[in-house]
This record gives structure tokens, sequence and C-alpha cells, in this order.
């Protein structure tokens, strides 16, 4: 069974997020579940800082030895950090995913679809 961290909140696409405290930004990364599922990342392609992204759309790349994969912005807002260490180093999305592998962090415009995500028991029922 994969590592399904409760204090997250997660997409059906296999994404986590995680709301820093006082802060209308987000942190984004792929979950345990999908960096299994994708095997050994190669690549990560990530957006600029300040690009605006929307709830449901594609925002970068994930390329593995078996696939490449979208990643969807699990909220709308603009880019406000991108993890660069990903350049060198793309598997801590596989070995870290819910720490050095983080993909990005999204300053919201819209909090309340937070309230769309799902929460760690629904995502686990999901991921099995």
């Amino acid at each position: 069974m994969s590592n399904i961290p409760d204090d997250l909140k997660y997409t059906p696409e296999h994404e986590w997020v995680r709301v820093e405290d006082g802060s209308e930004a987000v942190r984004v990364g792929v979950t345990d579940h999908a960096q299994e599922a994708l095997g050994d990342v190669v690549y990560v392609t990530l957006p600029e800082v300040g690009a605006p992204v929307t709830a449901g759309a594609a925002f970068g790349e994930v390329e593995s030895t078996k696939s490449v994969s979208d990643l969807f912005a699990p909220v709308s807002g603009n880019i406000s950090a991108r993890n660069d260490g990903l350049n060198d180093q793309p598997d801590l999305v596989n070995s870290d995913p819910y720490g050095e592998g983080w993909i990005v962090e999204i300053e919201m415009s819209n909090p309340a679809e937070l309230d769309g995500l799902i929460d760690a028991a629904a995502y686990g029922s999901l991921a099995d």
C-alpha cells in the first residue's frame, strides 16, 4: 500500500497539496502511488515562477523511463515557487515525493477550490 499522509489534500490525478498555515500558497507534488506507477523519473518540466495556472489544467510534465505524464494544477492561481532541484535530481520525485520531491508552490486565487480536493481516506480508496 502506498504512503498517504493524513495532513494533505489529494486530486484524482494523483497529486498532493499541502496547505501552508496562514498562507494563500500551497505546495504541490505527485503522490507515492503516482511515482510508483511512473517508475524512475528522469525529467520534470516546470512552469516559470509567476505563470498563471487554472485548476484542472496541465502546467508541466513528469517524464519517466516508462512514460510522460501531465501535471495538473489542483487550484487556480500563480506559480510562486518551483523546485529547481529537480533539474539536477528528478529522482527526488521517486525517493521523497512528499518532501524534497515537491514540484511547485501555487499562490491561490480562489482558496475555496481546496474544498473540491479529497482527503487521505478518499484518496486511499482511489489509489488501491
